[in-house]
């Protein structure tokens, strides 16, 4: 548990503390862009197999049972998750580095969310906290629904840095929590710039994520 509470701060204190603030320009001024996201790159996937096998060898220390009735729950909660998530690559606003596109219009899937892989992050880091119940998961899984709902202002401050006038006007008409820009009038949904495919491909992987969790990861999400 111990590792597993180092590793999780390394990777808070490299998304965060680096990626995250003014640090992040001063090094990129130092060694370049290409340089930065490279080394960065590197450094997160050596971090997430430090944090994963710190996590496969937490001892289990159970705080609470989630009922069957709220596994259910969670399972379907998991089905947003993954239809944002493969949504956000047919029509991703966000370029490449995680800044948004400031040159058109919010479109697709950014007009439920500009942060549509962030938050499908999170709530699948939510629903694992919720779900598991024990102490090495609300570390493990706590750390990447930190790192994803401090993440999405933190995209947004860096992207009005470039362009304030562009941003202000992406702002204005989309929103960090799915749906609220189209719930107060500033945005509307437009199912034919999502399409069909994205939507039907999340929906096939979360249900074979959901049939074959147990045979993956070793727990089945749900009580049959």
């Amino acid at each position: 548990m111990i590792m597993l509470t180092l590793d999780a701060l390394i990777w808070l204190g490299l998304h965060l503390g680096l990626s995250g603030t003014n640090l992040r320009g001063a090094v990129i001024g130092r060694i370049g862009l290409t340089a930065f996201r490279a080394l960065f790159a590197a450094a997160a996937l050596a971090v997430m197999v430090m944090l994963c096998r710190s996590y496969a060898g937490a001892g289990m220390v159970l705080l609470w049972i989630a009922p069957g009735w709220l596994r259910g729950l969670l399972a379907l909660a998991m089905l947003p998750a993954f239809v944002l998530f493969v949504a956000s690559f047919r029509a991703n606003p966000m370029a490449a580095g995680g800044e948004p596109f400031l040159g058109r219009e919010a479109q697709g899937i950014q007009r439920v969310t500009r942060h549509p892989m962030m938050v499908a992050f999170a709530l699948w880091a939510a629903v694992h906290m919720i779900g598991n119940g024990d102490a090495a998961s609300l570390v493990f899984f706590g750390t990447f629904f930190i790192t994803a709902a401090a993440g999405m202002p933190s995209i947004d401050r860096k992207t009005a840095a470039r362009d304030p006038d562009a941003w202000a006007r992406l702002a204005r008409s989309t929103s960090i929590l799915p749906f609220a820009a189209i719930l107060t009038g500033r945005n509307r949904l437009v199912p034919s710039e999502i399409g069909w495919l994205a939507p039907l491909a999340g929906v096939a992987l979360w249900a074979g994520v959901l049939i074959f969790h147990r045979s993956l990861f070793g727990v089945s999400p749900v009580m049959f």
